[in-house]
């Protein structure tokens, strides 16, 4: 039994659908990646993979029950969800950020206790930031930010970590920290991670996993050698590419690439 699967999901906002009868059952103790072009439904499905939102029908199962069926605090120890675009005041401290990841253990009469701050030890130290706890949010590098969100989601001590876009707006050296930290957590703590990425390269080279969604449907699954193909390039992205191993990885990586002619799109010519 997998420890997350959609059933049958039909999802969308007012009259428009997004996503029709999608099925999906996601490997454990892997980092997964959702690619696809904008608007292909990404966000929206991990949405409602966090429980944030409700499908129109079909169901999501965590830990082989109906995701649904658990109180948020519940839920909230099995599976970690981080926006796009998180927000907290700058004046807080990265201790205190990183303890927000306790709500579901904690309660308004007791407060942190032995375990919590044990926890929340433990995340500073996976995410290098035991130095900067007393550091205000405000100023830290974008880097740095990043990695304080990660470890509130770390201390609420879930298997599942739900991550929309990570390293966007983080410069080169940024991302890549952010990326070898959640293949770090992969390897060492054996968490599930579901991401998604826009830079394919960074999706081949850190996801075990890939998940490749157009138009709500899923065109593409497997791993990054199955995925990743001039094929898949050309149909879903509407690119002409250029694939070789990567010389760090062995896995496949675009070297080079071009919009497809508008007339051959969107099965332009793959011979390169």
């Amino acid at each position: 039994m997998a420890l997350l699967e959609g059933h049958d999901l039909v999802i969308g906002y007012q009259q428009h659908i997004i996503i029709q009868k999608l099925n999906l059952t996601f490997p454990d103790h892997k980092i997964i990646g959702l690619i696809g072009p904008n608007g292909s439904g990404k966000s929206t499905l991990l949405n409602v993979l966090s429980g944030l939102r409700q499908p129109r029908s079909g169901h999501v199962r965590l830990a082989g029950k109906p995701l649904n069926s658990y109180q948020p605090r519940q839920r909230a120890r099995l599976v970690a969800s981080l926006p796009q675009h998180p927000q907290a005041p700058g004046d807080i401290r990265v201790s205190e950020l990183i303890g927000y990841g306790r709500y579901a253990y904690t309660s308004t009469f007791h407060g942190l206790q032995q375990t919590d701050q044990a926890a929340i030890e433990a995340a500073l130290v996976a995410t290098e930031l035991t130095d900067f706890r007393q550091r205000p949010l405000a100023d830290l590098s974008g880097g740095q930010r990043q990695r304080a969100f990660i470890g509130m989601t770390l201390a609420q001590g879930s298997d599942l970590l739900l991550l929309d876009e990570p390293t966007t707006y983080l410069d080169l050296t940024h991302q890549l920290e952010i990326l070898k930290l959640l293949q770090q957590l992969n390897q060492q703590q054996q968490k599930t991670i579901i991401l998604i990425l826009h830079d394919l390269n960074q999706a081949a080279r850190f996801c075990d996993f890939l998940v490749c969604l157009k138009d709500g449907e899923v065109r593409y699954q497997g791993s990054p050698e199955q995925v990743f193909t001039a094929e898949m390039l050309a149909e879903v992205f509407q690119i002409q590419a250029s694939l070789q191993p990567d010389p760090l990885t062995g896995r496949p990586a675009i070297v080079s690439y071009d919009t497809c002619p508008k007339k051959e799109a969107p099965t332009c010519d793959t011979a390169h």
